[in-house]
């Protein structure tokens, strides 16, 4: 339910950034190893289940909007990067804009996630009181702040914005700050480097070509990329 990321479509169809990185990966692996055909099938996981996904063999690669982190690097191995975002907070207009009016709120961020953890720290070294409420997407947390079941919600910050412009949201705002910093990567499982050395291959090919640039608009639409994320693209435009 990560979109515009990792998402069904509205035939249930497998859609997003991600998603067609991934696919896109996919005909560079077919071609790479001279392939004819090479099967790609989209296996849906959830934030809770995805790592071990991996490490069960059910899935190769993970495409969704997946934070590197050193401590999941224990689990699993990471591409080189795909984005870079950062943990927003969505509130209504009228309600509570910054971690000090938090106090006695409460306040929504989706399960097993980086942004659950930092919201958690964040709160806990200020000294504020606030319920946290753990949701199971996004969706149904915009449908509890529009409904003030919720006063904030924390989630990465191009995952708000692409909620509040899909719904036409009005009463609703993000605030201007990034509150920790997201580096988006494609994991897989630890100890085959060849796959993700062919992985991060097919992923520079797409930086190199400007394939990139096609991918990004069909995503976020007419959304120019960050600075940050135009220095992503090109520093990991690897060289053969």
């Amino acid at each position: 339910d990560a979109a515009p990321f990792s998402y069904l479509n509205a035939i249930e169809e497998p859609s997003g950034y991600s998603v067609s990185l991934c696919h896109t990966i996919g005909l560079g692996l077919e071609a790479f190893l001279g392939m004819e055909k090479l099967n790609i099938e989209f296996v849906p996981v959830t934030a809770a289940d995805r790592f071990e996904a991996i490490t069960n063999g059910k899935i190769d690669l993970l495409c969704g909007a997946t934070t590197v982190t050193l401590s999941r690097r224990e689990k699993v191995d990471f591409s080189i990067p795909t984005f870079v975002d950062g943990a927003g907070v969505m509130f209504h207009k009228d309600g509570p804009s910054s971690f000090d009016q938090l106090a006695g709120r409460n306040v929504g961020v989706r399960a097993n996630t980086t942004t659950e953890v930092s919201l958690t720290n964040t709160l806990k070294k200020l000294e504020i009181e606030a319920e946290i409420i753990s949701v199971t997407d996004h969706e149904k947390a915009l449908e509890m702040i529009e409904s003030r079941q919720l006063d904030a919600y924390f989630a990465d910050r191009a995952i708000l914005m692409y909620l509040i412009a899909g719904r036409q949201v009005t009463n609703l705002t993000i605030s201007p700050e990034n509150f920790t910093i997201e580096p988006y990567a494609l994991a897989m499982a630890r100890g085959d480097s060849d796959f993700r050395l062919a992985v991060d291959r097919a992923l520079s090919q797409i930086y190199r070509s400007g394939v990139i640039v096609k991918i990004f608009r069909q995503s976020f639409g007419n959304v120019e990329p960050s600075q940050s994320v135009q220095v992503l693209y090109m520093i990991s435009a690897l060289p053969n």
